[in-house]
């Protein structure tokens, strides 16, 4: 059995009791070394084989997993905040089922929960936006051209950029083409929930400029929008005006 398990966006304590549960219990580790915070790592069993995916291939990573299923024992994939974005994940679980080997997911936090976290605002806001957009610049790895950056920055609504640090300059050229206004509020968040976190304010104009002036290459989420400024309206949820199932109007 193997189980996927998010390991949150970077604090050992982010991570849900379902997957420390299965890293306890685990008899074969296989985790991804760069992204995952190694104290994570502290839950497993003192005889556990530990493997660093980072640096394997995919047919390595599956060679393990079909050596520990020969042996009946259980292994635990583990990967950098919700395994369902953005985590390579599928194509090891298309391994999974074609070589018959039974498995299941444990959802994580993602980084994009992590960087609102660490900016104290809320993606969604009443007349500011209620859409997030969750992508990334166009660059190694290819972006279909039905999602450029440029089209979906036309909405206007909030926009979290993943591994697009190193192409702020073109980030910034499509987000201003597509409608963006150079001085609209952006933020760059660093390794969202670890000790080490930084959160950088500045504008769509100045993103490469903030990352460069900051040392800030990798490992960093690009947020844009007006949920970054504090005008937007009070919510009918809690508002005495407005009833819900739960409460009546109050005067």
């Amino acid at each position: 059995m193997v189980h996927i398990i998010g390991a949150g966006c970077g604090a050992a304590d982010l991570i849900t009791l379902r997957g420390k549960k299965h890293i306890e219990e685990a008899d074969v580790i296989i985790y991804a070394g760069s992204l995952v915070n190694p104290e994570i790592l502290s839950y497993a069993k003192a005889n556990c084989e530990i493997h660093d995916s980072g640096k394997m291939t995919l047919e390595e990573i599956i060679a393990v997993i079909e050596k520990a299923e020969k042996e009946n024992k259980i292994t635990v994939r583990i990967q950098s905040g919700d395994p369902s974005l953005y985590g390579a994940i599928g194509e090891q679980m298309r391994e999974f089922d074609r070589l018959g080997i039974e498995y299941d997911i444990t959802p994580g936090v993602s980084a994009f929960s992590g960087a609102a976290a660490a900016l104290r605002t809320e993606y969604t806001l009443p007349d500011v936006s209620q859409t997030v957009i969750i992508t990334r610049a166009s660059g190694k790895t290819v972006v279909p051209d039905s999602e450029n950056l440029r089209d979906l920055a036309s909405h206007g609504a909030t926009m979290v950029l993943f591994l697009s640090t190193g192409l702020l300059a073109k980030v910034t050229e499509e987000l201003i083409a597509g409608g963006y206004s150079p001085d609209a509020p952006a933020a760059i968040v660093y390794k969202a929930s670890w000790p080490d976190e930084k959160v950088f304010r500045c504008t769509v104009a100045t993103l490469e400029e903030t990352a460069k002036a900051n040392g800030i290459t990798k490992t960093a989420l690009i947020t844009v929008g007006g949920f970054l400024t504090s005008d937007f309206a009070r919510s009918h949820l809690y508002h005495p005006d407005y009833p819900t199932e739960y409460r009546e109007v109050t005067k």
